[in-house]
C-alpha cells in the first residue's frame, strides 16, 4: 500500500487534535501590574460578602477603589444609587466600564482614573468598598477619616497583619498610631479571613475584610484629625519609649517652639526671643516642671529592646506618610550613640519656656512615664487637651 504523502509544514487543513490547533495557553487579555497591587478577587462568595456587610441602600453613592475586572463592581451596581470606581490603571478603567457596557448598569457607573491618595480630595459617597492595595492601606484610611464628611461604612480587604493592626488594643504587639486613630474617628469589627488562593495572581500573604463605620455628626469628636494625628505621630514614633523621652527628641521640642510662636502671635501673646542665661526665671520654671532627657529613660527600656525589634517590621506602612523631621531623627540618635558630648549651644527664652510647659504637662497628666503602646484613646485626648491650654498645637 502506497504511504501517505506528508503533508507539507503549514500546508492543508489540520485535524482536531492537532497540537497545532490548540488556543495559546496564555488567553489573559492583559497582564496583572504587582507594582499597583493588582491581585484579582475570583472567589465570587467573598464578593457577595464584602457589599452585603456594606449594607447598601438603593439611594447610596458607593466608591470602590480599586475595582479590577468588576467582580465587586456589578454586585454593587445592583444594590447601590452609584458606583465611582477609581483606579490608576486605564486598562482596569476600561475593563470594569465593558463589564457593564449595554445593561440597565452602565448608567449608574462612574470610572475615575488616577492616584485616589494624590486626589485632593475623595468623592463624597455614602459607602466605601475596596479589594484595597496593600501599598496604599495606611493613607487610604487616613484620607478616610480626615474626610469632613466621611462614609456612613466601609468595608475593606486588607493584609491580615495591617487588619490586625486595625482591631488591636493597648498593650498588644500590634497596637500602634493606626489602632488609636481609627477606633478614635471610627468603629472597627473583623468580618472575615481570605486566603490567598482566592485572589489571581495569589499574593504572598493572607487577608482579612474589616468593617469600619466612621463616626459622624454629633459623635464625631470636636478636634481637628491633623491635630490628635500630630500627637500620635511623636507619641509612636518610637512606642517603647516612655512619652517623657519621645517629647524630649530636640526635633520634636524644635516643632512645640514653632507652633507655639505661632500660637502667640495669633493671640497677641508677647514672647522674649533674648537668649536664655544660666539661671533665671525661664530656668526655674524648667525645674518645677521637672527636667528630662532622652538618656534619662535608656535603662528602663532595656527589657523592651526585643519587643521594639519585633515590631519594626509593621512600621513600613505608617513611616511613608511621616514627616521629614522624624526622619531625620534616625541619624541624630545615630550620631549622638558615639558618645559625643551633647551640644551645649545657648538656648533662647522661649524654647525654654516651651520645655517647660511640655515637661509641666506630662507631669501633670501622670503620663509621662507611659509608654505609647501603653496607652488609651482617653490617655491621648487626656494629653492633647493639656498640651492645648497650654498654648502646644502639633499641626
Amino acid at each position: 500500500m502506497p504511504k501517505a504523502a506528508k503533508q507539507k509544514k503549514g500546508g492543508g487543513p489540520s485535524g482536531p487534535y492537532d497540537r497545532k490547533s490548540k488556543p495559546a495557553a496564555n488567553t489573559n487579555i492583559f497582564k496583572f501590574d504587582k507594582d499597583f497591587g493588582q491581585h484579582i478577587l475570583k472567589n465570587p462568595g467573598i464578593s457577595d460578602a464584602i457589599v452585603e456587610k456594606a449594607y447598601l441602600k438603593p439611594t447610596d453613592v458607593v466608591v470602590e477603589i480599586g475595582p479590577g475586572t468588576g467582580n465587586i463592581t456589578v454586585r454593587a451596581l445592583e444594590k447601590a444609587k452609584k458606583v465611582i470606581a477609581i483606579d490608576i490603571d486605564p486598562r482596569m478603567g476600561a475593563e470594569v466600564t465593558k463589564r457593564v457596557q449595554g445593561t440597565p448598569l452602565a448608567k449608574k457607573l462612574e470610572v475615575i482614573l488616577g492616584d485616589v491618595i494624590k486626589m485632593p480630595e475623595m468623592p463624597p459617597c455614602d459607602a466605601l468598598i475596596s479589594n484595597t492595595p496593600y501599598q496604599i492601606s495606611s493613607p487610604l484610611i487616613f484620607k478616610m477619616l480626615a474626610m469632613p464628611n466621611p462614609p456612613r461604612v466601609a468595608v475593606l480587604m486588607f493584609q491580615r497583619e495591617f487588619a490586625k493592626r486595625l482591631v488591636a488594643k493597648p498593650g498588644d504587639a500590634l497596637y500602634s498610631r493606626l489602632s488609636v486613630n481609627v477606633n478614635f474617628w471610627a468603629t472597627c469589627k473583623h468580618i472575615m479571613k481570605v486566603g490567598k488562593q482566592n485572589f489571581k495572581p495569589p499574593p504572598k500573604v493572607e487577608s482579612d475584610v474589616v468593617r469600619i463605620e466612621p463616626l459622624i455628626g454629633s459623635a464625631r469628636p470636636n478636634i481637628a484629625f491633623e491635630e490628635f494625628d500630630g500627637l500620635l505621630r511623636i507619641a509612636f514614633n518610637r512606642k517603647n519609649k516612655t512619652l517623657n523621652a519621645s517629647f524630649a527628641i530636640k526635633e520634636v521640642l524644635a516643632m512645640c517652639e514653632r507652633n507655639y510662636k505661632v500660637y502667640c502671635t495669633l493671640n497677641n501673646i508677647p514672647i522674649d526671643e533674648g537668649v536664655a542665661g544660666s539661671s533665671g526665671a525661664v530656668v526655674e520654671e524648667e525645674e518645677e516642671g521637672g527636667g528630662m532627657d532622652v538618656d534619662m529613660d535608656d535603662e528602663a527600656d532595656d527589657g523592651e529592646e526585643d519587643n521594639e525589634e519585633e515590631d519594626n517590621g509593621m512600621d513600613v506602612e505608617e513611616d511613608e506618610d511621616m514627616p521629614e523631621f522624624f526622619k531625620e531623627m534616625k541619624d541624630e540618635e545615630d550620631k549622638a550613640a558615639v558618645g559625643k558630648t551633647p551640644s551645649r549651644n545657648p538656648k533662647s527664652k522661649v524654647a525654654m519656656v516651651v520645655k517647660a510647659k511640655v515637661n509641666k504637662v506630662l507631669a501633670s497628666t501622670g503620663l509621662g512615664d507611659k509608654r505609647a503602646r501603653q496607652c488609651d484613646q482617653n490617655d491621648f485626648l487626656k494629653l492633647l487637651v493639656a498640651f492645648h491650654e497650654e498654648g502646644i498645637h502639633f499641626s
